[in-house]
C-alpha cells in the first residue's frame, strides 16, 4: 500500500470533492409533477433507506422543471463517479479509519457551526455581507445586493469546509498536498489552478512586508517541521495557520485556505475549531502586520488561543 500512497492520495481528495459538491446540491431527487385543482405544482421523490419520499419545492414552472432535471442529472453523475472511485480504493486495498469518538464529536461540533465560520471568514475578507445573505447563500438561496464575486467566495468557502469535513480526508494527515487543494476550492472561479504554488511577486495592503517567493520544497519541509514540534495541538494549528498566512503561498485566498487548513488538524486531533470572530478581526489583522514585519512577541498566538479556539 505504500507504493500507492499518491494514489490513494489523488482518489480521496476526488471522492471528498465530489461528495461535497453533491451536498451542495439543493434538491437531490426525482423531480415530479402533481395536479391539483387544475394547478401544477414540483415534488422531489427520493429513496431514504426503504421508504420513498416526497418533497414539495414550488409552483410548476418550465424554468424550475429543467433546473430541477439538471440537479438530478448531475446528482446521478456524482455518485457514479463516487463509486467508481470507492471501486477503485478498494483495488488498492485501502480502508476506512474509523474515527475516535472524540474526532467524530468535533465533526459533529464543526458542521453544527459551519455557517458561523463561513460568515466570520467571509467578514475577515472584507465581503460586504450579513450573517442572513451568508446563510441564504449557503443554502442555496438567492440574495439581493451583493456582488457575484462576493457570492462565489461564500460559496467556495462552503465546498471547502465540506471537503475538509469528510471523513476520508478528516482521516488522512494534515498536509501540504491538502492545503492545496483546499486553496484550490476556496480560488475557484478565480483562478485556473487556485491550488499551485505562487509563482509571481506579490504585495500586502497595510504593511511593508513583501513575501518572497515560496519555493515548494521549502513550504512542504516548513510544514511538516511545524507538525512535527512539540507542541499542544491548537499551537500547533495556529503556527500552521500564521506560516501559511505570512508565506502567502498561493496568488489569492490564503487567509481563507490557512484556517480552513488550520482546521483539518484540530477537528482531526478533536481539539475544536480555529475562528476568527467577527467582532475581533480588526484586532486580528492589527496584530497579524505586527507578526508579518516580526515585531510580534507572541502576542498573536495568545491572542488567538483566547479569542479565535472554539472549544467543545
Amino acid at each position: 500500500m505504500e507504493n500507492n500512497y499518491s494514489k490513494i492520495q489523488e482518489l480521496l481528495h476526488q471522492k471528498a470533492d465530489f461528495q461535497a459538491r453533491l451536498n451542495l446540491i439543493p434538491y437531490d431527487g426525482t423531480p415530479e409533477i402533481n395536479d391539483r385543482d387544475g394547478q401544477k405544482y414540483l415534488y422531489i421523490r427520493k429513496r431514504v433507506g426503504s421508504r420513498l419520499t416526497s418533497t414539495y419545492v414550488d409552483v410548476y414552472s418550465d424554468e424550475l422543471y429543467q433546473l430541477l432535471l439538471r440537479n438530478a442529472r448531475e446528482a446521478r453523475e456524482l455518485r457514479k463517479n463516487i463509486r467508481r472511485i470507492e471501486k477503485e480504493l478498494a483495488k488498492l486495498d485501502f480502508a476506512e479509519t474509523e474515527l475516535s469518538p472524540r474526532v467524530m464529536m468535533n465533526l459533529d461540533f464543526a458542521r453544527a457551526n459551519m455557517k458561523a465560520n463561513i460568515y466570520d471568514q467571509a467578514v475577515l475578507e472584507g465581503v460586504a455581507t450579513t450573517y442572513p445573505q451568508t446563510e441564504t447563500i449557503i443554502e442555496n438561496g438567492i440574495v439581493s445586493g451583493m456582488t457575484a464575486s462576493d457570492v462565489q467566495k461564500i460559496l467556495n468557502l462552503k465546498h471547502a469546509w465540506e471537503f475538509i469535513l469528510d471523513k476520508d480526508v478528516l482521516s488522512y494527515p494534515t498536509g501540504y498536498d491538502i492545503l492545496c487543494h483546499i486553496a484550490k476550492l476556496v480560488n475557484e472561479g478565480f483562478y485556473s489552478d487556485g491550488g499551485r504554488i505562487r509563482g509571481v511577486p506579490v504585495t500586502i495592503g497595510g504593511t511593508k512586508y513583501i513575501p518572497p517567493l515560496p519555493i515548494e520544497s521549502i513550504v512542504k519541509e516548513q510544514i511538516r517541521n511545524i507538525l512535527q514540534e512539540d507542541a499542544d495541538p491548537v499551537n500547533t494549528a495556529i503556527h500552521l495557520c500564521l506560516y501559511c498566512m505570512k508565506t502567502q503561498i498561493f496568488n489569492d485566498g490564503n487567509k481563507r485556505a490557512s484556517v480552513i487548513f488550520a482546521n483539518h488538524y484540530m477537528i482531526s486531533k478533536g481539539q475544536g475549531l480555529i475562528v476568527i470572530p467577527e467582532n475581533h478581526v480588526p484586532e486580528f489583522k492589527r496584530l497579524l502586520v505586527a507578526y508579518y514585519e516580526d515585531r510580534d512577541n507572541g502576542e498573536i498566538l495568545a491572542f488567538m488561543r483566547e479569542k479565535c479556539w472554539r472549544s467543545f
